[in-house]
């Protein structure tokens, strides 16, 4: 027992910042006393740990600098929203004043994305004397999205389905910011002229317009009669 009293007091005495002189010639010493060397970092830490009262601050500071990011979307999502109404109430504007030739669209009821239109079939077409329903949708990133445009009223024609769906290059790949639902609908109308047969949602109607133009006429002019009048 006598015995490791004295070792007990000399480790004590090695973490004693007093006894650092000494130690460097040992090499275990001198690692003792680079640990040593970290020491005052701890007790800076203390030091530091004992300034709580700016704790609080930084942990306000903190709160908000996370709830920066969560209303940043917020905004933009609703700038957004904001332009694309903008640019849809111009475009309303502008087509109530200068509709395209057979056509009219406006939204429905109080829904500004939502929109309605009406085309006259061409007089050249087989589809003359129908009034065919359009149903325009806006994406909420309108202008840099195509609006979506579907037939709700039925129609015989090789780039339309029988979902109403529109195989139409400036709905899809071919759209531009610079383009506007008016554009749109003069291009569908010029669409039911020449319907183009080469890339088409129907196969058999594309046939039959490339191998018997009149049968295909005279089919699209009955569905015009049944449907569209």
């Amino acid at each position: 027992m006598s015995s490791s009293r004295p070792t007990r007091s000399t480790r004590t005495n090695s973490n004693n910042p007093s006894n650092e002189a000494s130690l460097p010639t040992n090499i275990e010493a001198s690692t003792e006393s680079v640990l040593n060397n970290d020491l005052p970092t701890i007790s800076t830490t203390n030091t530091t740990g004992n300034v709580n009262n700016s704790i609080p601050p930084i942990t306000r500071a903190s709160a908000s600098t996370r709830s920066t990011p969560k209303t940043l979307p917020k905004n933009k999502s609703g700038a957004g929203l904001c332009s694309s109404a903008k640019r849809i109430q111009k475009e309303l504007a502008e087509i109530s004043l200068d509709p395209p030739c057979n056509c009219s669209a406006g939204p429905k009821g109080d829904n500004l994305y939502e929109w309605v239109s009406t085309i006259t079939g061409p007089s050249e077409s087989p589809y003359a004397g129908g009034i065919f329903f359009l149903d325009i949708h806006f994406p909420q990133d309108y202008p840099f999205k195509p609006p979506k445009v579907i037939f709700r009223t039925r129609i015989y024609h090789c780039n339309v389905n029988s979902q109403g769906q529109i195989c139409l290059d400036v709905l899809k790949d071919n759209w531009s910011p610079a383009l506007t639902i008016s554009k749109v609908l003069l291009s569908i109308c010029s669409l039911m002229t020449d319907p183009n047969p080469h890339d088409p949602l129907v196969g058999s109607i594309a046939q039959q317009l490339l191998n018997n133009r009149e049968e295909h006429d005279n089919t699209a002019r009955e569905w015009t009669n049944r449907y569209a009048c």
